[in-house]
C-alpha cells in the first residue's frame, strides 16, 4: 500500500528474535536483558529510541542507528495525507531517546506517558520481545492476551483450511 515504510536499511539485529519477562522498578526502570548488552557494546549502540506502537497498546524501542533509517523515511512521507500524518504524530511525536551505560546494567528509565499508553505499570514484570532491529515492551496480561488471539486464530485458519479440503474432496 501507499502507507508502507520501504527501504529502510536495518542492518543491525541487536536485538534478536525471543521474549523476555523482566521487572519494572518502583522508579518506572527496567534492566536491558543481559543477553542484549553484549549487542549494544558490541555495535556501538549509546542509545534507544522508544516509541508508542501505532497499532498495538505496546512500546517500540529501536537502537538508534535503526531509528534513524525509520525516522527519515517517516519524514519523507506525504504528511498531507491524514492517515500518515497520524502515523508520524504518534511515532516520531511520541518518541524519546534512553542513554545506554554499557558499563552497568543498563537501567531504561520508561517515560510515564508511555507507560501509561501501553498499560505498564511500575513494580510489575513486562513482556520485552526482540524483534530482529527492535524490542516491543507490553504489559504482561496484554502480551498474553494477544498470544492466545494469535492462536485462536490459527485454529481457525486450520479448521478453515480442513473445511475447504473436504469439501474439494468430497465434490471428487
Amino acid at each position: 500500500t501507499a502507507y508502507e515504510i520501504r527501504n529502510c536499511d536495518w542492518s543491525s539485529d541487536v536485538c534478536s528474535s525471543d521474549l523476555n519477562e523482566i521487572s519494572i522498578d518502583a522508579k518506572g526502570r527496567i534492566s536491558t536483558p543481559a543477553r542484549y548488552r553484549e549487542n549494544f557494546t558490541n555495535s556501538n549502540t549509546s542509545k534507544l529510541i522508544i516509541t508508542r506502537d501505532p497499532q498495538y497498546p505496546c512500546l517500540k524501542i529501536y537502537p538508534e542507528a535503526s531509528w534513524q533509517n525509520l525516522s527519515i523515511t517517516l519524514q519523507k512521507m506525504q504528511s498531507l495525507d491524514p492517515v500518515i500524518r497520524k502515523l508520524q504524530w504518534t511515532i516520531l511525536g511520541h518518541a524519546s531517546a534512553l542513554d545506554l551505560d554499557p558499563s552497568g546494567r543498563m537501567l531504561l528509565l520508561i517515560p510515564a506517558d508511555l507507560r501509561t499508553y501501553a498499560g505498564i505499570n511500575v513494580s510489575e514484570k513486562v513482556a520485552f520481545i526482540g524483534m530482529g532491529d527492535k524490542f516491543e515492551m507490553w504489559n504482561l496480561d496484554s502480551w498474553q492476551a494477544r498470544q492466545d488471539a494469535a492462536q485462536l486464530s490459527t485454529e481457525i485458519l486450520e479448521d478453515r483450511k480442513s473445511t475447504c479440503l473436504n469439501s474439494s474432496h468430497s465434490s471428487v
